[in-house]
């Protein structure tokens, strides 16, 4: 589903539009082939097989949306927890003296500056930067080669050994998600099970075919929707539904502004 991903938001409206005009057209085309009297007898026993269905997809469709949702809270999550502990990171290194103190915020913000610059570029398509993995090994060198003088600096370090465990837990998990979060078999299931659930619409014979129509519109409508909604979050970093860099960015500006 990486292609639909990456579409606008105005891209997805739009299939969604044509495939709901698509399913409304199709008891039309239908009646035209098969007559009136004939659909009226599948009613009684396509209707109570249509209930059995449509509870089982429904329950399918809502369970793939939850977990999708929750993903890309999951991945906004990561983020902040990954913004919260570059802050924590910087304000600790004080705790070491010149010159550590300054080459570790300096390497935190080179850190930083890649995660936007190629982390993110590289998330949008599935996987994480070079760059930036070298930029935090950079930093664990860093707190990993300084050498306290007393008890304190030692006990800072080890709070930096922490919050950089922190960091780079956060980032491993937002990698992990920016791959997507709904496996291949689940779309199959999901794309298939709704063309079956539309489908099975057509063959209910209802007196003003006009109505039936409009009927099979609405829930096609409701199932692409639902649908779509699990394209456009299954990938928290791609397409026009993303995680904000926002935690990251502002961050960094503090970093600026502080003195």
């Amino acid at each position: 589903m990486y292609f639909l991903t990456t579409r606008p938001t105005w891209v997805l409206i739009l299939l969604l539009l044509l495939l709901t005009a698509l399913a409304m057209a199709a008891p039309l085309v239908i009646r035209r082939w098969i007559p009136l009297e004939q659909l009226r007898t599948n009613n009684e026993v396509a209707g109570f097989k249509f209930a059995v269905i449509g509870v089982l997809y429904a329950v399918l469709l809502a369970f793939a949306v939850i977990i999708a949702w929750e993903r890309f809270f999951d991945a906004e999550k990561a983020l902040a927890a990954e913004s919260g502990a570059a802050a924590t990171l910087y304000r600790l290194s004080a705790g070491l003296g010149e010159p550590a103190a300054a080459a570790v915020r300096r390497h935190l913000e080179v850190y930083l500056k890649s995660v936007l610059r190629d982390d993110w570029p590289a998330m949008a398509l599935g996987h994480s930067s070079h760059t930036t993995n070298v930029a935090l090994n950079v930093l664990y060198r860093e707190v990993v080669q300084y050498r306290p003088a007393d008890l304190q600096q030692a006990d800072v370090q080890n709070d930096l050994f922490r919050e950089l465990d922190r960091l780079t837990e956060a980032r491993r998990e937002r990698i992990v998600m920016a791959s997507g979060t709904v496996p291949g078999m689940i779309w199959f299931v999901l794309l298939f099970g709704g063309g079956l659930t539309i489908a099975f619409t057509f063959f209910f014979g209802a007196q003003n075919v006009m109505t039936q129509s409009q009927m099979t519109g609405i829930l096609a409508a409701l199932i692409f929707s639902a649908v779509l909604v699990i394209i456009a979050i299954d990938r928290p970093f791609t397409g026009s539904v993303v995680v904000s860099k926002e935690p990251i960015e502002s961050v960094l500006e503090d970093f600026q502004t502080a003195p």
